[in-house]
């Protein structure tokens, strides 16, 4: 007996990992939740520098076309709003030029990271606004489950209507985020597709020892002669310069940002609301900010030299098995380990927020996770490193180029070596690392173990209103497969 198994379901991951850069194509969903800047009505994206909607888009076109000279009959300091805009073309003139309209202007793809930072700083402030809003339900109020979800044309999962603002709040090359973020630091991990991939075989890693005593790394040791690379000092710090940029363009917010608002925690009447929600909507809405912290770890992974030159298989297979526990390692720079809180919703959340999940043996397992990694005191480089390491595990199931990943880990290896030498490090601070690797892979298989459980009591709840790419990740549902008996 044999099995035959297709990938033709997996289109939301070969989307992704088809796409020259995942987070660029959000950017204008993020944008239009901030309202016209002359206005105030629906914006629909940044116009001559500045987020505009259509109607004054197409004012400040007319007035630049014609050269127009206007004049106001009042003060000239006319009330310029979605009612009173064309009642003045002078004001509303004057105020497209107050807030920086330009025929001259850039596009968004070439701002600068500071105007890039402040633009994304602003949606996160819309975006926890909204979210503040949608808390304030009436009590006993039924929380709607979400519509459907669709696939845009540049392949990213879009949520319709309700739950937008969950799925946006991106805030590529490190920039700096408003203190109203709102993020799911109880993240999840992802992968993508390929013809010939044997989706029965990608489980959750079994949970093994990694201390060097095991023999579980022969090639950490480099004892394998076959595969250890030579690697010059050189190559070792353009590999740990890549690889800590990789990761700080793909972090959601600044480590600074968020230490500064760890005293915002929730309060006991919102912890009451968390847990008032009923199961299936806070699952629902954990999915959706587990897939939005999926999107970066796979730009991240897609960022790191050598890891697009893998064969799509390898790809799919690596970020399947091991972007989850790179969210976990992430998971510390969002974790204060004074208070027992992680980063959640725009605020610091204890366990006892994630109650109506039913699931809180799995909750406490990763606090304790969280706790552990951050009494580390990990760098910026050692936690981009580490991630790095643990992303590129040549042990999967499944890999076709096993020798060539052996080789990319070692040079990981040995750069994130060199980067905990320069960063004087105590002794056996590597080994360490390497036996959390055991708990991360603990920490998927938990996770996987509660959503089948969910998804028995509420298989439609999952089908109709679980983002595509989370059921692609961690569900069977778009794992089709053929027996053959022969």
């Amino acid at each position: 007996m044999c099995f035959f198994h297709t990938l033709t379901g997996w289109r939301f991951l070969h989307s992704i990992m088809s796409s020259p850069d995942l987070l660029a194509g959000m950017e204008h969903a993020q944008i239009e939740i901030i309202p016209c800047k002359i206005c105030g009505d629906k914006s629909s994206g940044i116009h001559y520098g500045v987020i505009t909607c259509e109607g004054c888009k197409g004012f400040f076109r007319r007035s630049q076309q014609s050269n127009a000279t206007y004049s106001c009959p009042r003060q000239k300091n006319c009330l310029i709003d979605r009612t009173s805009r064309n009642r003045c073309q002078h004001c509303r003139l004057q105020k497209c030029l107050a807030v920086g309209m330009s025929r001259d202007a850039v596009k968004f793809g070439r701002m600068s990271k500071k105007q890039r930072d402040s633009l994304y700083a602003e949606v996160q402030k819309h975006r926890m606004q909204q979210q503040q809003r949608d808390h304030q339900q009436q009590p006993g109020e039924a929380e709607p489950l979400t519509p459907t979800y669709n696939i845009t044309t540049n392949g990213l999962t879009e949520l319709h209507d309700d739950l937008s603002n969950y799925i946006d709040g991106h805030t590529p090359e490190g920039s700096k985020a408003d203190s109203a973020v709102s993020s799911f630091y109880l993240d999840i991990q992802p992968s993508p597709d390929q013809s010939g991939l044997d989706i029965n075989g990608i489980k959750p890693e079994p949970i093994c020892d990694y201390t060097p005593a095991s023999g579980f790394f022969p090639y950490c040791s480099f004892t394998n002669g076959e595969t250890s690379p030579t690697v010059s000092m050189a190559e070792l710090e353009h590999l740990a310069q890549n690889i800590s940029k990789s990761h700080m363009e793909t972090c959601q917010y600044l480590r600074e940002e968020l230490q500064q608002i760890t005293w915002q925690t929730f309060l006991q009447e919102e912890i009451e609301n968390y847990q008032n929600k009923q199961r299936e909507v806070m699952w629902q809405l954990c999915a959706v900010k587990i897939t939005e912290a999926i999107q970066y770890v796979v730009e991240f992974a897609k960022r790191i030299d050598g890891f697009m030159e893998l064969c799509q298989n390898d790809q799919i297979v690596l970020l399947k098995a091991g972007s989850l526990e790179v969210v976990f390692i992430r998971m510390c720079r969002a974790f204060d380990s004074q208070n027992n809180t992680v980063y959640f919703d725009g605020k610091y959340a204890s366990p006892e927020v994630f109650k109506s999940l039913g699931c809180e043996d799995f909750i406490s397992f990763v606090f304790e996770f969280g706790k552990s990694l951050c009494s580390m005191h990990l760098t910026e480089d050692e936690i981009a490193l580490f991630s790095a390491f643990v992303l590129m595990s040549a042990d999967r199931s499944w890999l076709q180029e096993k020798v060539k990943i052996e080789k990319l880990q070692q040079k990981i290896q040995l750069a994130l070596q060199h980067v905990l030498q320069k960063n004087h490090r105590e002794d056996g601070i590597l080994t360490k690392l390497i036996c959390k690797v055991s708990t991360l892979r603990a920490l998927c298989g938990r996770h996987t173990e509660k959503l089948i459980a969910f998804k028995a009591i509420y298989p439609d709840i999952v089908r109709l209103h679980f983002p595509p790419l989370y059921k692609e990740l961690f569900t069977s549902e778009f794992e089709p497969a053929m027996q053959i008996d022969g």
